[in-house]
This record gives C-alpha cells, structure tokens and sequence, in this order.
C-alpha cells in the first residue's frame, strides 16, 4: 500500500524501527556532523526534499535559492529544453560537490516530462516556475501526487484554473504558496498594516503600473531546435508551430518571453501587474473578494483600465498620473512614476506609495511614524521561500496561500477580459461569474489539448 505523506518514514525512523526490531544496520565508522544534524547542519532525514519544474530564468533563480537552504535538498528537475534540464541538474550536483569531503555528488535526477518526476514518493514539494500554460495542471497534479507546492505567479491562464487550483491544495491537504513574494517583505507588510488601520483615512482609489494584455498571434513556422521538445512546451495550450519568439532554446535571455500570445499569457496585467494586484487586494482586505465593475479605456469611460469594488473604491492601472484627466493627491509629484509591482493608496487623509527594496513614502510624512498593526506568528518577515519551507513543516498556511493567490490573479484576467471584449463588465466575486454576459463567461476558461486535464 502507498504511504501518505503523514506515513512515510523519514531515514531517522527507519534506523530507530530497524534497532528495536534487533536488526543490523550498516553504517559507516565515521558520520559527518551534516549527516547527524551537529553545528547547526539539519540532518538529511529532516531535510524537505525539493524538485524543480520549468528551469527558465525564474526557475534557475529559485534552485538557487533552494541549494542555499540547510533545511531543503534539491534532488530532481525537469524541464522540456535539454541544455536547461542538463544545466540545472549539473549546477546542483556541483553546488552539493562542494561541501563534500570527496568533492563529489550525485544525486539530482533530470526529467523531460513531469509525470516521472511526480511519480516520486520520496520528493516532499515541487517549485512550478513553467510558462503559465502548464501552471494549473502540474500544480494539481503535484497536489494530487501527494506534494506541496509553490507555484509562479499568475498561478493560472483562466480563471476557472485558478479556482481549480485552490479548490484541489484544500482537498488535498498540500501547503501551496503562490510567488507573490511581497506579503513575506518588511515594507509591503507595513504600507498594508498602515492601510488597514485607517492611517489614511478611507480609501478612495488605488493606482498601479504596468498596463497591458496579450493578443491573438500568428507567427512563422521555424524548425523546432533539437534537445527541445515542443509538443510538450506547448502541453494544454492548443497547439501551434514553433517560433523563437515563444522560446530561446539554452540559456534563457529574459522572463516570460511568450506572454504577448493569447494563448501562453495574458501580457503585462497577468505577468507584472499581478504583483501590484495582489498588495492592493491585501491593502483593501479584499482577500475573500475582488471587484466588482471593470471598465476598460476602450469604452471611453475612463482613460485607463479601471476596477471598482463594492465599497466605492476605485483601482486604475497606467506608468504616471496624468493631471489632465487623473485625480492627483495633494503633495504628489505628477513626474513620478507609480512602482513597479507596488501600489498608491490615496485616502481622505493621505497617500502611501509602496515599491520593491524598501521603497516606501507617504504624505503627510507623519502617517509612517504610526504602528502599522500587530505581527502575525505564521507569517514571520523572512524570505518568501523559507516562509513556504517553515509552513511545510508546521502544516500552516503560507504568506501567500493559494487561496490569495487566486483572488488576486482573477483581478489580472478580469482585466484582460475586459480588454478583449471591449466592454464595460459587471462581476460576481461570490459565483465568480459576469452575471448575464455569456460571451464573457466564456472567456473564464480554455479547452484543454488531449490528454492533460486537471
């Protein structure tokens, strides 16, 4: 019978079974103080084992981070373009080499196709950093594997995938974090606080960067390189021919290069400003919840992307604030550009803009000398990755649990959705649906292509 998760033995359990049994186990007359978990090392029974799927730019950075950590072990990685999978599975043996007393290591597998990978019963959790075509599927399948899960944003292509996907981490059990990393940084967690508590008095709208979604394309047919399997690239997408444009076989030049198709992402709003999304959902305390109208600029209403919430609230996405057309708070400086993945929450009372590495001002000044609220215990200010690792271990919910994650990556496909009808469009966020506007609901899901299914 196949253990669970909860029943496998970790190598500490088995030694201890096996020495009360009588039994003889073989050791080696000298163990390491890495192997018995001596001067601060975690033993390699304790250890989380990892796997990483999709080894582009952002999934080199992750297996990075993860080597880095004492208490995980990266022992596979898949990948359908061979130089990555052969790349990342030779910068993790030599990365583990290095602290060997021989010099030598081996012990990461490569895998072409994820089913291998997840067929594993001694992988504990999987990174998923694939293009977002693959990330609702191999998200639960990992889940329905058995593994604990941290996914890339956007977590998923449709809407309806993203419901899936935290519907499947709930009946599963599976500690799930989505790559939303601002709700595990210091400066994002006290503009949020701030917010909440009232320090700028109610909100009245909230702007964000990087406007923008995808399009219908047809590009060339170019000759499939060899070492990349293409049929699997594409995987539920539908399929289509090779272009460069979608995928630079080798080493990856940049991120998600084939956003700008349709049928691979949904441009900026779900590449980049799904970030932002997600810290004004938070800010908003509208993690149980989305808006409720999105307008976009093609109906005349307003001049750029526009979301309103059932309070009065209104969210807009551009680069600055244009006086000519755009309420611009006291005290802001019209040449400043909003943050990249931050957020400005204007209030009756005053204004606090929030960015990446620190970056946080407010008007009057004053309003940052507040407290900006009482700690959560589960969610300590640490790394994102190590915020999901401790999770694992007490079985918590993560920073940003899949749950969120859904939340605020249906706020990007509510804006592409509305983009690509050119209408005006009404939302339920309680029956996630455009009440009475089929042509709209369609768009909440894709067909998958045989045989992948979630």
């Amino acid at each position: 019978m196949k253990r669970t998760k909860k029943q496998r033995w970790n190598r500490r359990q088995v030694l201890k079974s096996a020495v009360a049994a009588g039994g003889v186990v073989a050791a080696p007359w000298v163990i390491s103080a890495t192997a018995l978990g001596k001067d601060g090392a975690v033993a390699p029974s304790n250890r989380i084992t990892v796997a990483g799927i999709g080894i582009g730019m952002m999934g080199q950075g992750h297996l990075r981070c993860f080597l880095g950590y004492p208490e995980s072990q990266v022992v596979a990685v898949c990948d359908v373009d061979k130089w990555r999978r052969d790349n990342a599975k030779t910068n993790v043996e030599q990365t583990y080499a290095s602290g060997q007393t021989s010099g030598t290591y081996r012990g990461c597998e490569a895998y072409t196709d994820l089913r291998d990978l997840l067929a594993r019963d001694d992988i504990d959790a999987v990174v998923v950093a694939t293009g977002d075509n693959w990330h609702a599927t191999a998200s639960v399948m990992a889940v329905k594997s058995g593994k604990d899960v941290y996914c890339e944003k956007p977590i998923s292509l449709t809407i309806r995938e993203a419901r899936a996907m935290a519907e499947s981490a709930r009946r599963y059990g599976s500690v799930f974090q989505i790559g939303l990393q601002q709700r595990s940084t210091p400066e994002f967690q006290k503009a949020c606080g701030l917010v909440q508590k009232g320090a700028i008095g109610k909100v009245k709208i909230v702007y964000v960067c990087f406007p923008g979604t995808s399009d219908d394309v047809s590009l060339p047919t170019e000759p499939v390189p060899e070492g990349l399997d293409w049929d699997q690239w594409l995987g539920p997408a539908p399929w289509r021919p090779f272009n460069g444009r979608f995928h630079r076989y080798g080493r990856p030049p940049h991120v998600v290069p084939w956003h700008f198709c349709r049928d691979f992402g949904g441009g900026n709003l779900t590449s980049n400003a799904v970030h932002a999304f997600d810290v004004v959902q938070w800010g908003l305390g509208m993690d149980e919840s989305n808006p409720v109208e999105i307008i976009p600029p093609e109906t005349g209403e307003y001049p750029v992307l526009t979301y309103k919430y059932a309070n009065g609230v209104l969210l807009q996405v551009d680069w600055k604030l244009n006086p000519e057309n755009q309420f611009v708070p006291e005290g802001w400086d019209v040449n400043t550009r909003i943050q990249n993945f931050g957020a400005l929450f204007v209030g009756e009372d005053g204004w606090i803009h929030v960015g990446r590495q620190g970056y946080l001002q407010a008007h009057p000044k004053e309003i940052l000398e507040q407290p900006a609220g009482k700690p959560d215990p589960w969610h300590p200010v640490n790394n994102h990755h190590q915020n999901w690792l401790h999770s694992i271990k007490t079985r918590q919910r993560p920073a940003c649990d899949v749950s969120i994650g859904c939340r605020s990556t249906i706020v990007s496909h509510l804006g592409c959705i509305a983009h690509w009808t050119g209408r005006a469009l009404k939302w339920d966020p309680v029956k996630e649906e455009f009440p009475g506007d089929e042509e709209a609901n369609r768009l909440r899901w894709r067909a998958m292509r045989e045989p992948w299914r979630i």
